[in-house]
């Protein structure tokens, strides 16, 4: 084994332990940062020595955030190592950020505190109770906040990345078109008896329906060009320059089936407006002569379908005439004849044999939808943490005496207080998991989508899910609220005597 190799397995594994172990490392960090900074009652003072030392360590990790997210802004190609350190670097400037934050549960709940005394009163001591219970109360914000921040984190990537799959997205057909094509992971191209006996599954399945049937030049085949004067072929299409085949392919091309077909005549299909009468045909005489021939076949042009089916169509026979031999590529279901609906490419596909071919309908640009059941766990986690501050008796007798005495012992005084307790503690986490999670997934984009060879296309702009973030932020604590209002079935667990003394 190479030293490039000890190197990269290396490099493999640690990237390996910071993605399974960083999180756990992050909260570990945040609810120490957040243990020691809170006194123990709402008479003690917030350690301002940690606040500073954890801002400071949060700026710290927005530093190197920045660092990985300017190396992957460059318009360059990196390596797998070294795209892999600068996506740890920037891993690492997050954990800090989110760690850094840990003693700031107890500053808001100090500061909150005394503009909390205007407010009503089952309210004014839900803040006071929260205060009270210092230490519960923050290790639930601090909880809530990692988890938060990590669900905003992964949003934000989730829908940049999407927003890059779908600028990069390019069709394998017409959308609602049934390709059936060689596995490539088994086989090559169809050979003969592979092609007919495909065709007879599709035949069977789909009686009536007509089959294109597209045509490669054999593996062993000489070279083989067609070039149109005044027409540019973009990159991006289908078929690239050219496209062999009968006249089912050139009306699957045009998408109307009236296009006129003459097995000598070649068809430039274009979205252009462009007058063509020949095209040329550049191949060699045999395979021993290298020499190449120019020939001028006569053409008409035709309009495209759609603009990724651009291309040169040239008759199976006229290519067959110049002593080349050709094999089946694909065989093709025209969309405007019949849309081949999930079930039956299912039940297709399932009778085709695996290592000879696949059934694939162009369905557009699907937007991957993974990452919804991960954010969704990662905010009910969230909205635990959040809840569990928010249950149980007020955090001592003279504040539950004085909240019987407002609410004349009624559960809903009770139900408001604990509302407000879970909505104000769930309202802390959230807003610092979104002031965390929002850079963090917007600088984590950058070295996540890093190129790494020549082919891959430079980025578009990024979307950030600001609708969905704001709703994170004001629904959690709203829902929060609510839950902590509902569930609760405890008055004020004072006992009579105590309720009754002066």
């Amino acid at each position: 084994m190479s030293s490039f190799d000890l190197a990269f397995y290396a490099v493999s594994a640690l990237a390996l332990v910071l993605l399974v172990g960083l999180p756990l490392v992050v909260a570990a960090g945040a609810i120490l940062a957040a243990v020691l900074s809170a006194p123990p009652n709402r008479h003690g003072s917030i350690s301002r020595r940690l606040v500073v030392v954890g801002l400071f360590v949060s700026f710290a990790g927005l530093l190197l955030m920045g660092l990985g997210a300017w190396l992957g802004h460059e318009d360059s190609r990196y390596g797998a190592l070294e795209s892999l350190g600068i996506l740890m670097i920037t891993l690492i400037g997050a954990g800090l950020l989110v760690a850094g934050l840990g003693p700031l549960p107890a500053m808001l709940l100090e500061v909150t505190a005394p503009y909390a005394e205007r407010l009503p009163l089952p309210f004014r001591l839900a803040v006071r109770d929260l205060a009270g219970r210092r230490i519960r109360a923050v290790l639930a914000i601090t909880l809530a906040m990692v988890a938060s921040a990590f669900g905003i984190a992964l949003m934000v990537i989730a829908v940049g990345q999407t927003t890059l799959s779908r600028a990069e997205y390019s069709p394998r057909a017409r959308l609602g078109t049934l390709l059936v094509q060689p596995n490539p992971l088994y086989a090559g191209p169809f050979s003969a008896a592979d092609a007919e006996s495909v065709r007879a599954v599709i035949e069977r399945d789909l009686p009536g329906v007509p089959i294109a049937q597209s045509e490669r030049l054999s593996a062993e085949s000489r070279f083989f060009e067609v070039r149109a004067e005044n027409v540019e072929i973009p990159e991006e299409v289908v078929y690239g320059d050219q496209a062999i085949g009968d006249e089912k392919l050139l009306r699957y091309l045009t998408g109307d089936q009236s296009t006129p077909y003459d097995e000598g005549t070649a068809v430039v299909i274009t979205s252009a407006e462009v007058k063509v009468d020949s095209v040329e045909l550049s191949f060699e005489i045999n395979e021993n002569d290298r020499t190449t021939t120019v020939r001028t076949v006569p053409a008409v042009s035709a309009r495209a379908a759609d603009p990724h089916m651009e291309t040169i169509f040239v008759p199976s026979k006229i290519v067959r005439d110049l002593g080349y031999q050709l094999q089946p590529e694909e065989f093709i279901v025209d969309p405007t004849l019949r849309r081949v609906t999930a079930q039956e490419q299912e039940r297709l596909d399932g009778r085709l044999d695996d290592a000879v071919a696949k059934a694939y309908v162009e369905r557009g640009f699907e937007a991957s939808t993974g990452w919804l059941p991960v954010v969704a766990v990662v905010l009910l986690v969230a909205l635990g943490c959040a809840l569990s501050a928010g249950f149980g008796k007020a955090a001592n007798a003279r504040q539950a005496r004085v909240l019987r005495r407002a609410g004349d012992g009624s559960v809903a005084a009770f139900r408001w207080f604990c509302s407000f307790r879970s909505g104000l503690s769930a309202l802390c986490g959230t807003v610092l998991g979104a002031v965390a999670g929002c850079p963090a997934g917007m600088l984590l984009l950058w070295p996540l989508t890093v190129r790494t060879t020549w082919e891959e296309p430079g980025r578009v702009p990024f979307e950030t899910p600001w609708p969905a973030i704001a709703a994170v932020v004001a629904g959690l604590p709203l829902l929060a609220a609510a839950l902590g209002a509902v569930l609760t079935r405890e008055q004020s667990h004072v006992p009579t005597s105590a309720a009754s003394r002066p």
